[in-house]
């Protein structure tokens, strides 16, 4: 009996020969990514030569940007203390609002079957739409503040957050909640003493997860008005005031850090 090395160089040699439909398509494939990404290349508007000018020039702009501007840290701890509490507050409302989403678009547990791809296509087109996106809808609705971008984080993340709590309840072990139901419990007590004790740990780190994502997400929402230190940063961009930007992006990873850190502790206790 021949050895699989033997086979493998066997399969070399009637590969080399000739054309033979798994070397065509394999041709077929890569010219089709060839093809693609010349066309993203160029629709994307990549410019190797605008860089290689922009660069210097960046360059002397950053230069201009020590010693950073100390005199203004009291405003962007307060403009960083709005973008923690938008981003705490925009995570809850989309995790109390995922939970019973998550068992309406979970086939196995929703208790309206019809409803179950319904679900899955409104969470879709909540996690299409970035929360940027909604909080620049929502500043023309309630108006410039942190209270736009709470309502953006809010439904983006719901619609995220509850597909993938939709997930976690899909793949979860679903014996005890069949056993739990045989005793003539009802789904919904069954569902909450049988099967959330055992898909709770991995729900709250999501949960945490999101809120350590949509702080970082937050920093931006001030671009359009939605409160928060990203509305310093697009005042020091505007303004061209390099030392107060630099000050600005110091004090946002400083706190992106520490919350990263302390999320990761939580999840390793939780897990």
């Amino acid at each position: 009996m021949a050895s699989a090395a033997e086979q493998a160089l066997r399969r070399m040699e009637a590969a080399g020969r000739g054309i033979t439909g798994p070397r065509l398509r394999l041709w077929l494939i890569c010219a089709a990514l060839l093809a693609f990404y010349a066309a993203s290349w160029r629709l994307a508007g990549i410019d190797p030569h605008k860089l290689a000018v922009g660069l210097p020039k960046l360059g002397r702009w950053l230069a201009t940007a020590w010693p950073p501007d100390l005199h203004e840290l009291p405003l962007f701890a307060l403009r960083t203390a709005e973008t923690v509490a938008m981003a705490a507050i925009g995570t809850t409302l989309a995790v109390l609002l995922a939970l019973p989403m998550a068992i309406l678009a979970s086939r196995p547990l929703t208790p309206w079957p019809r409803l179950y791809h319904p679900a899955r296509w409104f969470l879709n087109a909540l996690r299409g739409i970035d929360s940027f996106v909604f909080a620049l809808l929502f500043v023309a609705a309630v108006g410039l503040g942190p209270f736009a971008g709470v309502l953006g984080i809010a439904l983006h993340t719901w619609g995220s957050a509850a597909k993938q709590f939709a997930d976690h309840l899909e793949n979860a072990n679903l014996g005890p909640l069949e056993a739990v139901r045989t005793t003539g419990a009802g789904r919904l007590a069954a569902i909450r003493y049988a099967l959330v004790p055992d898909v709770a740990p991995v729900m709250l780190s999501t949960a945490l997860f999101w809120w350590e994502f949509n702080v970082r997400a937050s920093t931006v929402l001030g671009v359009v008005g939605a409160g928060g230190i990203g509305q310093e940063l697009k005042n020091s961009m505007d303004l061209l005031d390099f030392p107060r930007l630099v000050t600005i992006i110091a004090v946002i990873l400083v706190v992106v850090t520490a919350l990263d850190q302390f999320s990761g502790w939580l999840r390793r206790r939780l897990a």
